[in-house]
């Protein structure tokens, strides 16, 4: 205990004397004071570094329909034009089953296109955006590296001292860029959820939207956490822990404002009408990714091949027979199904790993080191680097 004590009083007098010289901030969003080490400055580099590796390592982007991307884009803004914080903030639609989403510092901010399936109107759209758009502008990503960098040890108080003064410096937003790395996956505490909570509700009523959709929206989340346990697990409730205590917290929230606002039920449906049509080919697609990974090719490519006749433009589904067709030693017949993924979207790096793999089996060195090359560009993966290596 007497240890813990020491531990816990050297831990408040390391943050007092970085108060002190590293500099204490108010928080634009609640207005507290609070430490600040990583500069607005880093915040934007380690958002925007690793944005896209964010977006690669979790599905991808969702291409297949860009005009919903807009108007997840355009409810966003809304809510970013009333917020405390400015920010170059973005707004992306995953290629994910998983419903989920996250932000990390500097405003950018992703939505699974699972989760967006559960959502009944715009203003429960406005109620996840304006939670995450807190995340960002409150900088509760960049308050996790923070504390990360304090527990590690990942760097000295003279170095975070010298080097908080130097807003561009290379050597802090490399490490702050690792701590960074797993934000979009790690838990946030009470303090943090609560603020997202209390903030996003502010913003949707300066919006113009309903907040009581926010509640309505946790509630539905909370009940059908029950019933997907193994999707909700990997997702929302891994990060973005719900309960009822929080849900009643959020209650109490409401009543500060005035009720009514606009929900947006029917516009919300009609621009999710795609992914609601479509929405049997990823449940087909998840089930012949787990039919595979159990060793069950055929049932994997009859899945994959239901799947591309209801969505026959999403290349997902081609590479899922790429991978059967690769298990069982099929390469000319991967070969096709991979091809066709790489014409539908070259941008993933998945198909160009896929596609690295099919080469080396057929012995085209040349075309197998362009392909890893590819794949690592998109996302550095230990994959796509030890098979460069591998036909170099």
């Amino acid at each position: 205990m007497k240890f813990l004590t020491n531990q816990l009083r050297s831990f408040m007098l390391l943050s007092i004397a970085l108060c002190v010289h590293a500099g204490c901030a108010t928080n634009a969003v609640t207005g507290k004071k609070q430490l600040k080490l990583v500069s607005e400055q880093q915040e934007l580099q380690i958002g925007a570094q690793q944005y896209v590796p964010s977006q690669q390592s979790q599905g991808g982007v969702y291409t297949l329909d860009p005009q919903l991307t807009r108007y997840i884009s355009s409810v966003g803004q809304k809510l970013a034009a009333v917020s405390d914080r400015k920010l170059p903030y973005e707004f992306v639609v995953l290629n994910n089953s998983v419903p989920n989403a996250w932000a990390l510092p500097g405003g950018k901010i992703a939505i699974n296109r699972g989760l967006l399936i559960e959502m009944k109107s715009e203003a429960e759209l406005a109620a996840v955006l304006g939670h995450e758009l807190v995340h960002s502008a409150a900088g509760h990503g960049a308050q996790q590296m923070q504390r990360g960098m304090l527990a590690q040890g990942a760097v000295g108080i003279g170095s975070v001292i010298a080097e908080s003064k130097s807003e561009g410096s290379g050597r802090t937003v490399q490490q702050l860029g690792g701590l960074g790395a797993g934000l979009t996956l790690m838990k946030y505490g009470r303090d943090a959820e609560r603020e997202s909570d209390e903030y996003g509700i502010k913003y949707m009523v300066k919006s113009g939207y309903d907040p009581s959709a926010a509640v309505e929206m946790q509630e539905t989340l909370l009940r059908l956490s029950g019933q997907k346990k193994a999707d909700f697990a990997a997702g929302l409730f891994s990060s973005h822990p719900l309960s009822q205590e929080r849900i009643a917290n959020n209650k109490e929230t409401l009543k500060k404002y005035p009720e009514g606002g606009f929900r947006g039920e029917k516009k919300y449906r009609q621009k999710i009408a795609r992914l609601l049509k479509t929405q049997k080919a990823y449940d087909n697609y998840d089930a012949g990714v787990a039919a595979l990974a159990k060793g069950n090719i055929e049932g994997a490519l009859s899945l994959a091949r239901s799947a591309q006749h209801i969505e026959p433009k999403e290349a997902h589904f081609y590479a899922l027979s790429a991978e059967a067709y690769l298990v069982s030693k099929q390469v000319e017949k991967a070969h096709v199904e991979i091809n066709k993924a790489l014409e539908l979207n070259p941008k993933f790096f998945k198909y160009h790993l896929i596609d690295g793999v099919i080469h080396e089996k057929q012995r085209d060195r040349k075309g197998a080191k362009g392909a890893y090359k590819r794949s690592f560009n998109l996302l550095q993966t230990k994959a796509a680097a030890e098979g460069y290596r591998r036909v170099q």
